[in-house]
């Protein structure tokens, strides 16, 4: 007997009405990413391997899946390599490409490549997988989709503004209420790191900080002390680990403590504003939120730090996130870019809209009519009616056998078709067809020369 096939652990298989729901959300953060002037592109799902290593921490330089070599890789490799049972000295020799880790390193890549065919600023956005070798759980899989927007070429905060416009345009549309955005600035944490002095452990100092949702206060403090941070250090940060009260008094508090940090300093007046200017547009629905504790692991990011949390009736993690990160093109040959983007988390946001029930129960509707097939003369004819149908913008088909009536509506019901038409032996020498309202159970009977009266009941 044979196995019964599996797909790898992280990963899934969509069934029609997953895809409807899925393509449901990126229509319309595509709608929303056009009508804010971003164009799309598209790169590679494998880059270079040295194009990743290295851009995302040591943590995310773990979970970037290698691939290996074609041909005999092995035979190629030093014995005295292979003893040393190091896999950082084993990669370089074993394996050239990797699946993508994110969007944002191989648009950078994508800019330098491109940059005398771009004008500038170029805005652009981006839907498509990505994989990581993390451990899958609840919304955490090792293949996703990312929807990114980005922009590059200027160093305005008014696309910062604009991003959480962004964000704040798309959840309202998707009906998506209870949605934070949360706020902080990289100058802030390095303002931070040097003001309890640890700015040389800047790196480890928000690496834990960014774990404070997860392992909580206690958990961020000892990592820190594990990281190497002194004890004197930790307990003068300790304060702006409870900062309260709105944007602005939180923002005051900050001004305060990094009064001796020009960097820090720098971060708050961005911060300020940003809020200033979106208390002054408002927002829809979304509530933005200043938190300091709020780091990212990335090492790329230079100013705003942006996440988006879930509606708290919902076990989720971020939603989305993104960030300003003015040195990312450097890190291949060109100088002096600035840019800034978001990403929205398409497969975290779906669990939380079906956990919700946000979805609109049409997505579940494959086919509005579907014809059925009483024999070959009658199916022909039902064809027919189907291109007319098809043509107006109608889900339309004819079942393709001449199988039991019984069958057909079973199979019409089970597909949540709200119409049948019935085109019997009688109906075609009358000229007519027959619509039956599987909701209300009503039938009503139209000519075959004038569909049109029953396209425009509906």
């Amino acid at each position: 007997m044979a196995q019964k096939p599996s797909i790898p652990k992280g990963t899934r298989d969509f069934l029609p009405s997953e895809v409807a729901r899925r393509n449901y959300i990126i229509g319309i953060i595509q709608k929303h990413f056009e009508h804010y002037g971003y164009q799309p592109i598209e790169t590679p799902s494998f880059e270079n391997l040295d194009t990743l290593m290295g851009k995302y921490g040591e943590e995310g330089d773990r979970l970037i899946f290698k691939i290996l070599n074609s041909g005999d890789f092995a035979e190629k490799v030093d014995k005295a390599i292979y003893e040393q049972q190091d896999s950082k000295s084993l990669y370089p020799h074993i394996s050239e490409k990797a699946l993508r880790y994110d969007l944002t390193v191989p648009f950078a890549r994508f800019v330098v490549m491109h940059q005398n065919e771009l004008q500038f600023p170029f805005k652009r956005y981006q839907v498509q997988p990505v994989w990581r070798a993390d451990r899958p759980q609840k919304g955490r899989f090792r293949e996703f989709y990312q929807c990114d927007a980005d922009v590059v070429g200027s160093d305005s905060l008014l696309q910062e503004v604009e991003l959480v416009q962004l964000y704040d345009t798309v959840f309202t549309d998707l009906k998506l209420e209870g949605v934070t955005i949360k706020l902080n600035n990289r100058k802030i944490l390095a303002g931070i790191a040097e003001v309890i002095g640890a700015g040389d452990k800047l790196v480890d100092f928000t690496v834990a900080l960014d774990k404070m949702d997860k392992i909580g206060e206690e958990g961020v403090r000892n990592d820190m002390w594990v990281k190497g941070i002194p004890q004197e250090s930790i307990d003068k940060a300790q304060p702006l680990f409870a900062l309260k009260g709105s944007n602005a008094e939180i923002l005051d508090q900050l001004s305060d403590f990094l009064t001796t940090s020009e960097e820090g300093t720098k971060g708050v007046e961005e911060l300020r504003y940003i809020t200033e200017a979106l208390d002054d547009l408002g927002l829809a629905s979304c509530t933005l939120r200043l938190d300091v504790t709020l780091a990212r692991g990335l090492n790329y990011y230079t100013g705003a730090i942006l996440e988006v949390a879930a509606p708290e009736q919902v076990s989720m993690g971020s939603i989305g996130g993104g960030g300003r990160y003015d040195d990312l093109t450097g890190i291949f040959g060109l100088k002096d870019i600035s840019g800034v983007g978001v990403s929205f988390g398409l497969d975290r946001i779906y669990l939380v809209m079906e956990e919700l029930g946000l979805f609109p129960e049409t997505l579940d509707r494959a086919l509005d009519v579907l014809c059925i097939n009483f024999g070959d003369k009658e199916a022909l004819a039902a064809t027919k009616l189907v291109q007319q149908l098809r043509r107006a913008g109608m889900k339309s088909e004819v079942y393709p056998s001449s199988a039991k009536i019984q069958k057909q509506f079973k199979y019409a019901d089970n597909r949540n078709v709200p119409y049948v038409i019935l085109i019997g032996e009688q109906e075609l020498q009358q000229g007519e067809f027959v619509v039956k309202d599987m909701k209300s159970g009503t039938q009503q009977s139209y000519t075959l020369e004038n569909p049109e009266a029953f396209i425009k009941s509906l």
